[in-house]
């Protein structure tokens, strides 16, 4: 037992069932309820990437439901202002006052559908409530109740009237997800869940069943941090950023909050798997989805056909993990 309130055994024992709901309900996707969920853990926000149609709406009102948060969804347009966001103050002629009315943002997992399609100044209104934990209407800062996390979702095939995330912007995602295809049987799982009606009835009814609360969630954050991490460890969270500056194939390398956000990552992927200690697996494991979206490669790397994951495991290979 440790100041939480929770012993590690019993935070591991309510992962595990939260990875069990959401498995019932998102058919085919492992490891990206695996990452969503460590993510969670960590306090980071997630972007999704991967085409249409691969249940990342379905994703968060399931991970919701599974501490009984508030979910909400806002589809991102290239007409989208930063007050259908944030919210807006409404002047009340009768009593010559005004009232303000929160936007969407006011809600425990927000869903950013698309956050690509929307211009520069309502992203820097969402960066504000994602760095900040509070949104600032007529000069008046309202907080944002915890837990608080955004899952914002990007097409890669359709770029046409996008507006590219800002480096400051990609930098406060701890992860960059990709939902790919679920393999043969888990397609089969899902066609069938699908025709027989069963998916259907899962969002009818909330998609997941709650495991613990809000405050539950904060209370697994916070035994997340306690998590041990041995030196070496965090020294070799740290040799992989830096490895990331210094690589020919890379024009600009991860920033140091990439290795503080590969490092909270690889605890609560620990506390995931049942540990009370962070392996330097746990932070190769997490390499890939804190680093992905942080580096941008050379006009000749892209020209030879590569692509940041590749870059970035040929990187790993070549950095020496702690051996004891």
């Amino acid at each position: 037992m440790n100041e939480t309130g929770m012993s590690m055994e019993e935070g591991a024992q309510l992962c595990a069932r939260i990875r069990d709901e959401l498995n019932r309900v998102i058919i085919g996707q492992a490891q990206v309820v695996d990452q969503v969920i460590t993510a969670l853990l960590a306090g980071g926000h997630v972007l999704l990437e991967g085409v249409p149609g691969l249940g990342k709406t379905l994703l968060v009102r399931a991970l919701a439901g599974s501490f009984d948060g508030t979910s909400r969804r806002i589809q991102f347009t290239p007409d989208l202002m930063p007050a259908d966001i944030t919210g807006h103050a409404i002047y009340n002629m009768a009593d010559g006052s005004f009232r303000v009315r929160r936007g969407p943002v006011f809600t425990n997992l927000l869903l950013a559908d698309e956050v690509n399609r929307a211009p520069a100044k309502t992203q820097a209104a969402l960066l504000e409530v994602m760095q900040e934990l509070q949104v600032t209407i007529e000069g008046d800062s309202l907080a944002i109740e915890p837990p608080f996390m955004v899952l914002a979702t990007q097409n890669p095939i359709e770029q046409e009237g996008t507006y590219p995330l800002p480096e400051a912007q990609l930098d406060r995602f701890l992860m960059k997800v990709h939902v790919d295809y679920p393999d043969a049987a888990g397609e089969v799982e899902l066609a069938r869940q699908v025709t027989m009606g069963e998916t259907a009835q899962k969002i009818e009814e909330g998609a997941a069943r709650p495991v613990l609360s809000p405050a539950g969630v904060l209370g697994l954050r916070q035994l997340a941090s306690t998590v041990l991490v041995d030196a070496q460890v965090i020294d070799y969270a740290v040799r992989l950023t830096r490895a990331t500056r210094s690589d020919p194939a890379i024009r600009i390398g991860a920033s140091p909050r990439a290795s503080i956000g590969l490092i909270q990552a690889a605890r609560a992927r620990a506390l995931l798997r049942g540990d009370d200690y962070v392996l330097p697996d746990d932070v190769k494991a997490m390499s890939l989805p804190v680093l992905r979206h942080r580096v941008i490669l050379t006009a000749d790397t892209e020209i030879d056909g590569l692509d940041p994951d590749q870059v970035l495991t040929r990187l790993v290979d070549n950095t020496d993990a702690p051996r004891a």
